[in-house]
């Protein structure tokens, strides 16, 4: 498609949106008065318009019957969580029992590592990328001390090249097999949060199995995002937030993946709580824990409800819409934003540099640019007007569409205000 950079041909594009009205199922803050274009899906989602009647039916089970909502609310409270398995297991590619959601996602990847990073003898050491998001550099050096390993020794990053802004493919398998045997673990970010760079999953994946090694993945910026077959790639265990595309709410309950090869052993290594334990017993409170049959062994309390009720109702609208129409979307709004971005660069001889790969197998919803030249008061006027986006250390903004509520005017907008403010910048 050949794209032109005006209002009229963006709405055209609108109009012929299979998607265009899941954005009436969303509230969007106001800047002067208008509906802002919110590029920030890959840090906080919007809020659903249904998430308030979630909440406001939990909370009037809660009212209603207190403790007996346990059992008999309308969506009882004891399995109130297996409701969210099928409806992930479509976004990340897994059989429903190898999906549950509980706690956050950095405990998740704690709680994960007890099970897949077990270090003996020679074979210690994980592979991540350089500058992973710290909450991963944070956990991961704080388990290697755990194990009595110094993280300068024991964590080895995968670097980019000089000059480079993006990973690649080869240096990732080439660092893996020279780590060789001493790898004990590979735990990547799916999508790089600062450039928006995708990982092929399923080949890493493959190689560090073949060096004997663990394979997990931080899908934080891919869950809801890119197209995921986890069960399929054969990886041992993913994580991720609800939070960023899949609209959940801030800081909310985080989902697990763990490849059904690994349910029914009561002799994995595993932190172990009541809520993992079988669930036809478990209000018998025996003192021996037997394990659920599926991802659910990995629960250790009882699961926070009021958080769960507007992931739930998230998730029904991707199970409404599915992960194939939102990539499709997602591909083209992401081409035109690209295609906005160039042209109002030429307009006002500006120096933007994309530092997102450019093949679409290699990235998601999320652009990220260097503004060279700019500085962060353009950002801030961007902000100022109604564009909520984000900066990033030295220079550099990240723009996520987001394929359920952005618009494709909203991109035509977007580039007007970014061109008015580098040019009254040049006043």
């Amino acid at each position: 498609m050949q794209f032109k950079n005006t209002k009229a041909f963006a709405q055209q594009l609108d109009s012929e949106d299979a998607l265009r009205s899941y954005r009436e199922s969303f509230v969007f803050p106001k800047v002067n008065g208008k509906d802002v274009i919110y590029f920030t899906g890959n840090s906080l989602g919007l809020q659903p318009k249904s998430a308030q009647t979630y909440v406001d039916d939990v909370m009037k089970d809660w009212r209603e019957l207190a403790v007996e909502g346990h059992f008999y609310a309308q969506k009882p409270w004891w399995d109130y969580h297996e409701r969210l398995a099928k409806p992930l297991a479509k976004i990340v590619g897994a059989k429903p029992e190898e999906v549950t959601v509980m706690n956050t996602l950095t405990v998740n990847l704690h709680l994960l590592m007890v099970s897949f990073y077990r270090p003996k003898g020679n074979r210690y050491k994980i592979i991540c990328e350089e500058k992973a998001f710290p909450s991963d550099q944070y956990m991961l050096q704080s388990q290697v001390r755990f194990h009595g390993y110094d993280p300068k020794e024991a964590i080895v990053e995968i670097k980019k090249r000089e000059g480079e802004h993006n990973f690649r493919q080869e240096d990732v398998l080439n660092v893996i097999k020279e780590v060789g045997d001493a790898c004990a673990l590979v735990l990547l970010g799916g999508v790089n949060y600062y450039t928006g760079q995708v990982f092929d999953m399923k080949t890493i994946t493959k190689v560090g199995h073949e060096v004997g090694a663990f394979v997990g993945w931080d899908l934080a910026h891919a869950a809801g995002n890119i197209s995921l077959e986890l069960h399929d790639w054969d990886v041992d265990f993913a994580a991720w937030c609800s939070y960023k595309y899949m609209n959940s709410g801030p800081g909310n309950a985080s989902g697990c993946f763990i490849h059904e090869r690994f349910h029914g052993k009561k002799d994995i290594p595993r932190f172990e709580g009541w809520w993992g334990t079988e669930k036809e017993t478990r209000f018998m409170m025996n003192p021996e824990f037997v394990p659920m049959p599926n991802a659910d062994a990995w629960q250790l309390s009882n699961a926070p409800i009021l958080a769960m009720a507007p992931y739930l109702a998230s998730l029904e609208m991707f199970e409404e819409v599915g992960m194939e129409a939102l990539i499709q979307k997602r591909n083209k709004i992401v081409a035109y934003l690209e295609f906005v971005l160039k042209d109002i660069d030429t307009q006002v001889s500006s120096e933007f540099e994309i530092i997102t790969p450019v093949s679409q197998e290699e990235r998601g919803t999320q652009i990220s640019v260097f503004l060279h030249g700019e500085g962060r008061k353009l950002f801030e006027y961007l902000m100022k007007n109604g564009v909520i986006t984000d900066w990033r250390e030295p220079n550099v903004i990240r723009l996520a569409p987001a394929p359920f509520y952005s618009s494709y005017e909203d991109m035509y907008e977007f580039g007007q205000i970014l061109k008015k403010g580098i040019l009254e910048k040049k006043k």
